[in-house]
């Protein structure tokens, strides 16, 4: 058999378990009341988890990859999008032609990510600590990622910040406070290390 014909008939079985899997995805979705636009795509099994009261709103044309390989540059984890209730009655709201590779997204408030923003492998976005009972850690603050923003592989994105559209966040960065539009910020914590012209 050559070569060609061997990667056809890969290509034709990956696309199939990526139908396969859409489809599942898409009942889960239903199951958990999550609320998925047009043409939003899949690889790999995304895992929702949305508290009775919540919202989940994801926009058309977005693409959430959960599948080990289907990044190039590895995937680590499934796509995993969760709210938490009581009190907060959290929300979470995508915007169109986002695109997730392994990102997790959990709010006990508020997350509000807008169009066309991009989020690398492995990326976390949270609105709390994860700890409500543990009086140290404070109350959830809301979260808004803007139009146009790019996350690198292995970001984290922390409660109570606010991301500028247009705006590139270098790999491995922890985002502890708000960053403006138009700039390319990186670190632990991150900050601003050039303006966008």
């Amino acid at each position: 058999m050559k070569i060609g014909s061997i990667s056809h008939s890969l290509y034709v079985a990956e696309s199939r378990l990526n139908f396969l899997a859409g489809n599942i995805n898409r009942i889960k979705a239903i199951w958990w009341g999550v609320t998925l636009g047009k043409n939003t795509r899949f690889s790999g099994s995304c895992h929702f988890k949305r508290y009775p009261g919540t919202i989940i709103a994801i926009g058309d044309n977005c693409t959430f990859l959960s599948a080990a390989t289907s990044n190039s540059i590895g995937i680590n984890r499934p796509c995993m999008i969760s709210t938490l209730g009581s009190p907060f009655s959290a929300r979470i709201t995508i915007g169109e032609s986002c695109g997730f590779s392994g990102t997790v997204i959990g709010a006990f408030r508020s997350i509000t990510i807008g169009n066309n923003v991009r989020c690398g492998a492995n990326t976390l976005i949270t609105d709390s600590d994860w700890h409500a009972d543990d009086l140290r850690s404070g109350e959830p603050a809301s979260v808004e990622i803007e139009d146009n923003v790019w996350l690198g592989v292995n970001s984290v994105v922390l409660k109570g910040v606010t991301i500028g559209a247009n705006t590139i966040i270098g790999a491995n960065s922890v985002v502890t406070r708000s960053i403006p539009s138009n700039v390319v910020a990186a670190g632990n914590p991150c900050r601003i290390i050039r303006e966008l012209t």
